[in-house]
This record gives C-alpha cells, structure tokens and sequence, in this order.
C-alpha cells in the first residue's frame, strides 16, 4: 500500500537527518560519506522549508572549513536552487551578514548576484534590508563584473536606495545617487526618506555639556565612493581630500590617537559614530538637492514639498535650509490643511526652524498673515497644545513656560488685528491657549506646592542651627565665655551655624509663599519658576552650611584624631553630593530657561 504523499515526504526527511546533523555538527566527514553513497543528496530538499545541504550550511552558519568544501563539491546549478521562499544561499548569507560566505559563493557563481527570490529581491536587498553593513557595501561595490553595467536593474534601484536610506548607510546612498542620479524622483523619494529620520541631524541631537565637548573634538573619517567638489564640501562646515578614505577636521596624529581613545572608551566612539553619520546625511542631503533643482519645475516642486513639511514638522532645520538655499520658493508650500512649513514649526515647537524661516527677507510677512484650512492665524497654532512629546522639559513648569514662551513670542510678531481674529470655531488666540492648557496649569500649580513641602525639611534644618548655637560642649571661662571660642573649629562652626540658621528660614518663607500662592496663567511665565529657584538655591544652601558645621563641631570635639576628621570630610559630601545629583538639574535647567533663554534671539535683534 502506497504511503499518503505527507508520509512520504516526512520519511524521505528522515533519512536525511544524519546528513543535517553532520552539517549543523560540522562532521565533514560524516557529510561526505553520505554524499558518497548518495550523490543525488547536493541538490535534494532536506528539511521542510525545502533547504538543499548548502543552504542548511549558510542558514545555520556552520564552520567556514566545511562550508568551503560543500561549496566546492557543488555543481553552480545548486547554488541558484532556492527554499521555500525562492532564496539562494546568497541570499541567505546577504539577510545573515555573512559577508565571508557571500564571497564565497561569488566566486564560485557570480550569476548568483543578479538572482530574485519570490518577493523579487536581490541579495543586495536582503543585506540593506537587515541593516548589515559589510554584505551590503561588498554586494554593492565589490561583486560587480563590469563596471559601467547596469547590475541592479533600473527596477531594483529605487528599493535599494529606500533601504540603504533606511539603514542608514548613506556612503552608500551617495554612491547609488551618484551612480543613478534619475533616483531623486520616483514614488520613493529619497529626500523624504531621510526627512522621516530626524535622529541622523545635528540640530535633533540631544546632548549635555560632556557629549557636546566630545562631539565638537570628533575627528571625521568620511568613507566616500567617489569625489566632492570643492565648494560642497567646504560648505559642509570640514575639510575634506579627495580619496576613498578622507580624514577631516584633525590631522593625521589626533585621528590615531581619537581611535586609540576610541577602543579604551567604547563610549567616545559611539558619539563619534554619531559625528559621522550625521556629516553623511548632511553631505546626501546636499547632493540630493542639487539633483533635483536640475529637474523641470513641477518635478522639482513635488519632490521639494513633501521633504520641507516634513522637515518642519520633524525639526530638521538641515534639509530646510538646503531646500531653500537652492529652491527659495519652496518656503510658500503649503501641506493638505494649508499649513505652511512656519505654521508647521510652530506647532510642533522647533526653534531653529521656525528662527530661520522668520530671517528669510521678503516672504515671512506673508506666511505670517496666512490662514489655515480651519481659519487658524499662526498665533492661534501657538495657542494650541505642542503637537508632540514636551520630553524637552524636566518638570512640568518648564512645559508651561516653555509654551507661555512660545505664545509671547509669536504674539510680538504678528499684527494687532491678529490678536484678536477668530477662527471657524469663533475663538480668538488667546482663548485657545487659556483652554489647550487650562488642565496643563492646573496639574503645575499642583506640583509647586508639591515642592513647597520640602519647607518641612528647612524647619528641621532651622531648628537644629538654633538649638546647636545654644548648645556647645565643654565649661566657660572666668568670663563665661566658652574656653574653645578662640578656636578656628569653633570660628567656623558659628559662621556656618548662623548661616544655616538665616538660608534654613529663608527657605521656609519662600517656600511658604509658594505654598499659599494662587498662580495666573502668566505668572508660569517668569514669577514662579523664580520663586522655585531662590528655594531651591536656599535649601542646597541651608543644607551645605548645616553639613559645615556638623563637621566643625565634631573637629572640635574629636581633637587630634585624624582619622575620624577624615572619615567625617568624607561622610559630609554624601548628602551635599546626593542633593546635587537629585536637584541641581532641576535647578540649572529652571535657571537656564528662566534667565538664559535661547529661543528666538535672532528676533529680538531684529
């Protein structure tokens, strides 16, 4: 009786589970007996996703040794045989990372480069699409056969390039532009695919004070195909030679020595890395702008409008800027809701693009005045909520100040008629910000008095200066005076005493006044957040000069015993310290944003 065809094939699996086992093992030698007795095994289906013997090797990532001997056993027609999704073992190296097996394999059959699976992708796809870096540039560049051949297909490319794009790879992107220029115009648009990547440009890169000394020291080391004019390149903001290698910004020397740095500190390299991908996107960016001025009119128009919205909406003051360097009517382009690149950097809070549209001489008047599909001038987008996360601001009253910032600002530069229009819902701009933020208030009126608890704190400090400054160990003298007061201990326990005393009081009574406080909208703006710095100065303070005197009474006290003066200096900072690292962020960001705003000074200049 004839077995059921699922029978069938699962006994004809079995059989050749020795010959899987010998692959995954590494046995080469068991796999060779089994390829003696049975030569029809190099091209048989041995598992259920139809893999042949080679492809289980490469999928599996067996030992090189035996992959090169399987590879060398194998007529080419096995290698183009595919699995169940019609991928070749050059495929499968490519999706895997491979690269020594991917060169392999070419040599072996270098026809393998230009085969599709079932989806229609090359193994050039597959290695971009799985973000591996080596396979892709090797595919790209290095298994080529002739130079001025088209080994892509001019229907493959624009996937290509959407992937490297989306990789990351923009050494490689360059090369694919400068190789098919045609790219910059398709249904994949290049420019917005980069535009869709706001984290690969400076001007979307959050760092502190050490990451930016560390970014601005960086040294480049550029991985170019091919050669940059002059001009573009000096533009770019470093300096650059021509060559496949070009090592930018420091010379030779500093760039070994940033590289030495580089593999002692992981960490330094990775903000390196940053420097040098962020250079690339700026140079691709460039290169693809000036590829699509070129086009007609109405081409040029299309491609430019997608990428500058969505530029303005991410924050990419980079592409902006490029846009409009070369295309300067671009800044009149309006999304599906009449919003403007401007309207769109107001209301998604971006600073550096919204500042350099406002200097752009003739046009901004104009945007200024313009309207909305809904009726909406550019200060009643100021009036809503930020249409994204406010992950910008530490607490929550710099949220609100930032949008009362924000409101006050565009306010000053709209004309006064503006002020006072309504939109289709009969709301003027002011009256849109008192609603979008009336629950956003409310919430951080709360939180003030929240901190205003930490007064209890400053109580206990107080009371415990007042109660040390009446209390001294040791007898008086004749005159009654105590007999250590001449000591410099001493002298400086009752300096840091009084002074904890006078900062530990001084914090109760602004944190009291913050506690009983009713808060208007504006007072958000400048007036609580100051009052929140002054406590929160009084208490670090208060809490320094408590830990000073401690310790100077214990010198007193303990005498010469050195060791325990020690331990005490080092028990001291523990709590200064931790207050510092709980706080101080806090209170260096409210400082920063209430006294040393950043936004908008180009304006007030104007």
């Amino acid at each position: 009786m004839e077995l059921p065809t699922s029978h069938a094939a699962k006994k004809d699996l079995n059989y050749y589970l020795p010959l899987c086992r010998a692959i995954v093992t590494g046995d080469w030698e068991k796999a060779k007996r089994f390829f003696d007795n049975d030569s029809n095994a190099k091209e048989a289906r041995i598992t259920e996703d139809k893999d042949t013997p080679l492809l289980l090797a490469v999928k599996r990532g067996c030992k090189f040794q035996l992959l090169e001997k399987l590879v060398e056993m194998m007529p080419p027609r096995v290698l183009e045989l595919g699995d169940d999704k019609g991928s070749t073992t050059l495929h499968v190296a490519a999706a895997l990372g491979d690269t020594q097996a991917a060169k392999l394999l070419v040599r072996k059959h270098p026809s393998l480069f230009y085969i599709r699976n079932n989806a229609g992708y090359l193994p050039v796809h597959l290695a971009a699409m799985h973000g591996k870096r080596e396979t892709t540039f090797y595919l790209l560049v290095d298994a080529k056969d002739d130079e001025e051949s088209n080994p892509f297909g001019d229907d493959s490319v624009p996937m290509l390039m959407h992937y490297v794009i989306n990789a990351r790879f923009y050494d490689a992107a360059l090369y694919l532009l400068q190789r098919y220029p045609w790219l910059v115009k398709g249904s994949l648009s290049p420019l917005e695919g980069i535009a869709h990547d706001p984290c690969v440009f400076p001007s979307r890169a959050r760092f502190n004070i050490w990451q930016r000394f560390i970014y601005s020291c960086a040294p480049l080391n550029l991985r170019i195909f091919s050669n940059y004019d002059e001009e573009d390149t000096e533009n770019t903001g470093f300096q650059f030679c021509k060559g496949n290698c070009i090592v930018a910004g420091c010379k030779k020397k500093q760039a070994v020595i940033w590289e030495i740095l580089g593999k002692i500190v992981p960490y330094i390299k990775c903000i390196g890395d940053t420097k040098l991908l962020h250079c690339q996107a700026i140079i691709l960016v460039r290169s693809i702008c000036k590829e699509v001025v070129n086009l007609n009119n109405e081409d040029s128009s299309t491609i430019f409008r997608g990428a500058l919205l969505l530029a303005a909406k991410y924050g990419i003051s980079e592409i902006v800027e490029e846009i409009l360097k070369v295309f300067p009517s671009a800044i009149t382009f309006k999304d599906e809701n009449e919003h403007t690149s401007l309207h769109l950097a107001v209301m998604y809070r971006h600073e550096k693009v919204f500042n350099f549209l406002y200097q752009q001489s003739g046009e901004y008047i104009q945007l200024l005045s313009q309207l909305d599909s809904q009726q909406n001038n550019i200060l009643h987008l100021a009036g809503y909520s930020a249409h994204q996360d406010l992950d910008f601001a530490s607490t929550a009253i710099l949220q609100v100040q930032r949008e009362l910032r924000w409101y006050k600002e565009v306010e000053k530069l709209v004309l006064p008629g503006q002020k006072e229009a309504k939109n289709c819902y009969g709301k003027t701009p002011l009256r849109v910000f008192l609603e979008e933020h009336a629950t956003m208030v409310q919430n951080e009126e709360q939180w003030m008095k929240g901190m205003a608890t930490s007064c209890t704190a400053a109580t206990l400090i107080g009371t415990v200066a007042f109660t040390a400054a009446i209390t001294l160990p040791g007898a008086n003298n004749d005159e009654g005076f105590p007999i250590i007061s001449k000591e410099a201990a001493h002298i400086i326990f009752n300096i840091a005493n009084a002074l904890t005393l006078f900062s530990s009081l001084s914090t109760v009574i602004i944190f009291l006044s913050i506690l009983i406080s009713h808060y208007a909208i504006i007072d958000f703006l400048h007036s609580a957040p100051k009052r929140l710095i002054m406590g929160l100065v009084s208490l670090f303070l208060s809490v320094t000069f408590m830990i000073l005197s401690f310790s100077a009474t214990l010198c007193f006290v303990s005498g010469q015993k050195k060791i325990i003066l020690f331990l005490v200096v080092i028990l001291a900072c523990i709590p200064v310290t931790l207050f510092v690292f709980l706080q101080f962020p806090l209170l260096l960001a409210m400082i920063r944003s209430t006294y040393f705003p950043r936004f908008f000074t180009s304006h007030k200049s104007n």
